[in-house]
């Protein structure tokens, strides 16, 4: 029985994103996403079909890999639904998501899409310092839970090709060229439009950029004369950013001359000990644990965002970091050490990468060419939310009787995926049988829209 009750949770989170698909493309998308959550091996197509016990299945999900039709807007669209916080799960108020890069590694030169990059992590003298990888930006959902980790799903990806290593055409339009900013921007724009109420990415600082920050706050009209929905952002700020006082209305009046736009200087965040107004302190859960956060905070304009744009800057010490936080929220009604919070969280989209890494076979893909890359990625970013999804409905339900509390680490709080990779083998060898009888119903059954492939 539970076997039964497993499968029927994992198969409705699956079928819930799998939208767009033909009634044979769903119970593909199903048994790939299944057996790269059973497999304990290498991630790849004839491994995940191994831990199904259905190699004879080989060919059709190979062929459904390379030419199957998928509609991937439809696919991320409801990936993002699923996805999105509930109204306990908000950040005062606002859906928040996070977006990020990250370098798959790719050996060969022969694989489409893979381009030489310089590894900024590669401080060993071992390594190489130049890598030839596919580089991904990621966009997904952060949940709040209040006195526990956020969590992050991820919903949608895109690669990113240096411009003088773009790769051809391969089943589709030549690729364009777009900057990594470019990219993110869109994917926030995606994930924004597949759900109503107040939005807000929450980027690192290697973003805090005119061409992200300006084109979320001030969207301008596109080719359909559609404006797309202002989106707030909260990143990190250079510590020698140019910051000005609102210029006031009576300001802007003076002699002869164009009036002014900018109003009077203020210290650089590197010296925002030196911005008016008090020290504030309190305490919130951050980086898994409750910390007492010193702050002090400043509503100005950013010289490189504009003399239109009103935003907070925040000067923040947090207990455990040497370093001070210069934050940077268009949100302007948040208060600092919830623009804190919000930062803070964005470090699970970086435990994310690294579970899809790790867990799901990120970088075990053995496929060479655009499609399989593109739907391989996607199938895994689909899998990890459900996961996630899935912990949440089983919490619901048992509570936290499901999952180990190892007496060695007697702190933990909540699920990790692993903990549901186990309870999912756990029951393996049912849950093979219930995936073999469903899709040999599914399969076999005719459709009135057409073939079985």
């Amino acid at each position: 029985m539970q076997a039964k009750r497993l499968w029927s949770l994992w198969q409705a989170l699956l079928l819930s994103c799998a939208v767009g698909f033909t009634k044979v493309g769903q119970a593909r998308f199903l048994q790939w996403a299944t057996g790269l959550v059973l497999n304990v091996e290498e991630h790849t197509i004839t491994q995940s079909l191994l831990a199904l016990d259905l190699p004879d299945h080989w060919k059709a999900l190979e062929s459904f890999a390379e030419y199957g039709s998928w509609d991937l807007p439809s696919l991320q669209h409801a990936t993002a639904q699923a996805a999105a916080a509930a109204d306990d799960q908000l950040f005062f108020g606002y859906k928040v998501w996070a977006g990020d890069d990250t370098k798959v590694h790719r050996a060969s030169p022969d694989v489409w899409g893979s381009c030489t990059f310089h590894d900024y992590s590669a401080r060993c003298p071992n390594r190489a310092k130049t890598v030839r990888a596919h580089n991904w930006v990621l966009q997904g959902a952060l949940r709040y839970h209040h006195d526990r980790p956020p969590t992050f799903l991820p919903v949608a990806a895109q690669l990113y090709f240096r411009q003088s290593q773009l790769p051809p055409a391969q089943r589709g339009a030549a690729i364009a060229f777009r900057t990594k900013c470019q990219i993110l921007v869109e994917l926030a724009r995606l994930t924004a439009n597949c759900v109503p109420g107040k939005h807000l990415e929450v980027v690192d600082g290697g973003y805090c950029r005119r061409n992200v920050l300006r084109p979320l706050l001030c969207p301008e009209p596109d080719e359909s004369g559609q404006t797309p929905q202002r989106i707030e952002v909260i990143t990190r700020l250079r510590l020698d950013a140019c910051l000005h006082a609102p210029l006031q209305a009576q300001q802007g009046k003076r002699g002869p001359g164009r009036p002014r736009k900018w109003g009077q200087r203020l210290a650089a965040p590197a010296e925002g000990e030196q911005w008016q107004g008090p020290w504030r302190t309190t305490r919130v859960y951050v980086y898994g644990q409750w910390r007492q956060v010193r702050y002090k905070e400043v509503l100005c304009c950013w010289r490189a965002l504009g003399a239109d744009v009103l935003v907070k800057a925040v000067l923040a010490y947090v207990e455990g970091y040497e370093k001070p936080f210069t934050l940077l929220s268009s949100a302007t009604e948040l208060k600092g050490w919830q623009v804190v919070v919000i930062f803070c969280a964005r470090s699970r989209e970086e435990d994310g990468i690294r579970e899809l890494k790790q867990r799901l076979g990120w970088e075990e893909c053995r496929a060479w060419t655009r499609l399989p890359i593109e739907r391989t990625t996607q199938t895994q970013l689909v899998s990890l939310t459900c996961l996630r999804l899935l912990a949440e409905q089983l919490e619901q339900e048992r509570g936290d009787s499901w999952w180990l509390k190892p007496p060695w680490n007697p702190g933990k709080q909540q699920p990790s995926m692993l903990d549901v990779e186990r309870l999912l083998r756990k029951h393996s060898e049912e849950l093979r049988g219930l995936v073999a009888g469903w899709l040999q119903q599914q399969i076999n059954t005719p459709t009135p829209s057409g073939p079985k492939g």
